[in-house]
């Protein structure tokens, strides 16, 4: 029974939870079709090939039966969140909608990712109120449904997570309202996403809500602390005060973080509520894996692990294909997966590729940088001077680099011959750096690319971006102009020195 191949019906599959579990399904064997307004988003991703793509607006009737024709199991998980004031009328018109089509269409089950509500019989936030209202919507439905109640999702892309990410790393002195000290059991994205591949198996007589976290019971004010010491970010300093309300903090939250506002403040909203798990029975048909449960830190560090790592910077430079689920996906929004500044120049070159890939292959060492040389022999001094390595280590070879060789205060991290070469920054620095230098071909022209990528650690690293941002102009454009030059004149290691070398 658990092996038997499902039809199932995924809907948001480019928001968060969707996009990661449509391959997760297709790894246990399921069929997925995937219903979407805008099916050219679904491209980017390594799966496309693979599945049923249905244009469907689910708040139409019509759509809805269409996209649920001769389906086994539908994830519903849609969310107005960030729509407007009325997202919550928005939500209940569009599960109506979708139950009602559900069951004209004969569908197997219906599984509903909702938010985890308070005990009690207090006044909820309305995020948490639409999220209960649509999951009765289900289970009243007249199909067999599962809604799944989850608190925080921990993991890259997720926009709690995110909002923690921004505050705790942005700010290490924080007046903060009461609600930090709100107890949380937070979930990791591979726990959530392995229920939700479970529900698809369950018999056809469960028709009920569970309650899913992990194993940590933490109040935002821990959670905060703890992402710091998993980052290597000095302890922050949290003083809660009571002035701050929902709608003051959804604005300071606005300001630190690049968290839209009509989404921040719907879960800032949320946030005042103690939301724990009142039971665990999904583990009598969902069992806990025989490592137990991901815990907070280590879905922390799951959801960081590419920052830091040897390849972090082809996560956010070659938009590679994520490994796991706390990964970034190509449809996460824009301010998700945490700062990375960008200093990006292009332009054509009158030279051949190979030519402009000599000059970029020779950079560095007695060959020098091609910019400003003042600046660069004072970051070098700079860097020596607070223990870092400086320009001292030169270069291996004067005209061929290999994968892993030391350049200056720079290592090779990547090298594809001819095309790419990737540099990671090892001199002293609040935070990860890269610099990428590419040639190739566009409309018969040749075209050289320079970007420099910076990835701050807390706010002696913002600080430090803004700080030397004044200063691109001169080092990275001359650069730019000067490796251009260089490639034109068909400056070559085999003729010997160049001449055109760190001149401005």
């Amino acid at each position: 029974m658990a092996n038997e191949s499902r039809l199932c019906l995924v809907t948001g599959a480019t928001g968060y939870i969707g996009g990661r579990l449509v391959p997760e399904l297709l790894a246990q064997g399921h069929r997925v079709r995937c219903a979407v307004r805008s099916p050219e988003r679904l491209r980017d991703h390594p799966w496309s090939g693979q599945i049923e793509v249905v244009r469907a607006d689910l708040s139409d009737a019509e759509d809805a039966r269409r996209a649920l024709d001769g389906v086994d199991v539908a994830y519903y998980l849609i969310h107005a969140l960030g729509s407007g004031r009325d997202f919550g009328e928005t939500d209940r018109r569009t599960a109506e909608t979708f139950a009602a089509a559900a069951e004209e269409s004969g569908a197997g089950r219906v599984v509903y990712l909702g938010g985890l509500a308070p005990s009690g019989t207090g006044t909820v936030s309305e995020h948490l109120r639409s999220r209960g209202e649509v999951g009765q919507i289900m289970l009243s439905s007249g199909v067999p449904a599962v809604a799944l109640r989850a608190a925080v999702v921990i993991g890259s892309g997720s926009v709690s997570f995110e909002m923690m990410r921004y505050l705790t790393e942005r700010l290490p002195v924080m007046v903060t309202p009461r609600w930090v000290r709100s107890r949380i059991q937070p979930i990791a994205v591979r726990d959530a996403l392995r229920y939700l591949v479970g529900c698809a198996t369950l018999p056809p007589e469960v028709n009920r809500s569970f309650d899913i976290g992990g194993p940590d019971v933490l109040t935002y004010e821990e959670m905060m602390r703890r992402y710091a010491a998993v980052a290597g970010l000095r302890n922050r300093r949290i003083r809660p005060i009571g002035v701050l309300t929902p709608r003051l903090s959804s604005l300071w939250v606005g300001l630190v973080t690049p968290v839209p506002n009509g989404i921040a403040r719907p879960l800032v909203d949320s946030l005042r509520h103690e939301v724990v798990c009142h039971e665990h029975d999904i583990a009598a048909y969902v069992p806990d894996p025989p490592e137990g449960l991901v815990g907070f830190d280590d879905a922390v560090r799951l959801a960081l692990k590419r920052v830091g790592s040897g390849d972090v910077a082809t996560r956010w430079s070659s938009a590679s294909v994520p490994g796991a689920p706390s990964d970034p996906l190509p449809t996460d929004p824009d301010w998700a997966g945490g700062t990375l500044y960008t200093d990006l120049r292009e332009s054509p070159v009158d030279a051949t590729p190979e030519a402009v890939w000599r000059v970029i292959e020779s950079i560095g060492g007695q060959n020098g940088w091609y910019s400003w040389p003042l600046a660069w022999a004072a970051r070098g001094l700079f860097d020596r001077l607070v223990g870092g390595v400086g320009l001292r280590r030169g270069r291996r070879d004067p005209c061929h680099l290999r994968t892993g060789d030391s350049l200056d205060f720079w290592r090779v991290e990547e090298l594809e011959p001819g095309r790419l070469l990737r540099l990671r920054a090892e001199m002293r620095l609040p935070g990860l750096a890269w610099l990428d230098l590419s040639v190739d071909q566009r409309d018969g022209r040749t075209w050289f690319r320079q970007r420099a990528l910076f990835h701050p650690r807390g706010l002696p690293g913002q600080l430090y971006w803004w700080g030397v941002r004044p200063f691109h102009g001169i080092v990275f454009g001359r650069m730019q102009h000067n490796i251009r030059r260089a490639a034109e004149a068909r400056t070559d290691c085999a003729r010997g020195p160049r001449t055109p070398t760190l001149g401005g």
